[in-house]
């Protein structure tokens, strides 16, 4: 079988404005594209770029709140339930104008000024509300676990604390995004994590340890993992979120070998 490789627009081909990193992830034989947000972006304008280079929206986040400010995801606090439900209104608008069937929510670092159980209590209900609204459009929610080095206090940060959260909620439209760079740092046994979770896992994404560049670079074998994952079918889309070493083109050796 062959995999699916998704380009993820944030991080590939900053070469060029990001409008013009669609016909950039074609020309270099992606199918598909993910990024973090497009919330920046008239969805029509982004709409009519999927169309004209023939891609598909795999994925892209919830409105996170004020990323520049340091925000990594409102899921978690509970001065903005109000925001974050505001949120998945727009988050759905955007998904079903660009036929994205997949949306990431980023937990987020957690406020000091509240207790554990105020924190747990407020992720649960925003869960529990955000994945019965995207089950109505049939878009799946998935959750993300974070390395605590590159985001130090974010509040999901294994995988066996995302399935622990998705079995409290007791729904059918929850489900992982699996990064492997994340979880190298944070648990290692990646081949057999992935096994044990497939049907959880509805989306991948790899970057190499150390450094956070492409395949290749790094102490992650993805020859095996890729190998792995066939022999699996996984059949979910793998996002390329990495910061390639020195640029792109060059950076993508690594897909011409597969």
């Amino acid at each position: 079988m062959k995999l699916k490789f998704a380009a993820n627009l944030t991080m590939l081909f900053n070469e060029h404005d990001f409008l013009d990193r669609f016909e950039q992830a074609r020309k270099h034989n992606f199918d598909a594209v993910e990024y973090l947000f497009p919330y920046d972006y008239n969805p029509l304008e982004l709409q009519n770029l999927l169309k004209e280079y023939n891609l598909k929206q795999a994925l892209h986040n919830l409105p996170a709140g004020n990323w520049d400010a340091g925000e990594r995801g409102i899921a978690c606090n509970p001065d903005k339930i109000e925001e974050f439900k505001t949120g998945i209104e727009t988050a759905i608008d955007y998904a079903k104008t660009l036929n994205c069937t997949k949306l990431n929510c980023l937990i987020g670092i957690p406020e000091k000024k509240f207790s554990r159980k105020e924190i747990d209590e407020c992720v649960l209900e925003n869960l529990e509300y955000a994945s019965e609204k995207l089950k109505k459009e049939k878009i799946s929610l998935l959750i993300e676990a974070v390395n605590t080095i590159d985001i130090p206090g974010f509040y999901l940060n294994t995988t066996s604390q995302a399935k622990q959260i998705i079995s409290q909620i007791k729904s059918d439209n929850l489900f992982l995004q699996y990064d492997i760079y994340h979880m190298q740092i944070m648990e290692g046994n990646l081949s057999l994590t992935i096994k044990e979770n497939l049907e959880l896992i509805k989306h991948i994404q790899i970057a190499d340890h150390p450094g956070r560049n492409e395949p290749g670079t790094g102490e992650i074998n993805y020859n095996f993992i890729f190998e792995f994952l066939k022999s699996l079918k996984y059949e979910g889309y793998i996002g390329c979120e990495y910061i390639p070493k020195t640029n792109t083109e060059e950076g993508l050796v690594w897909k011409k070998l597969l």
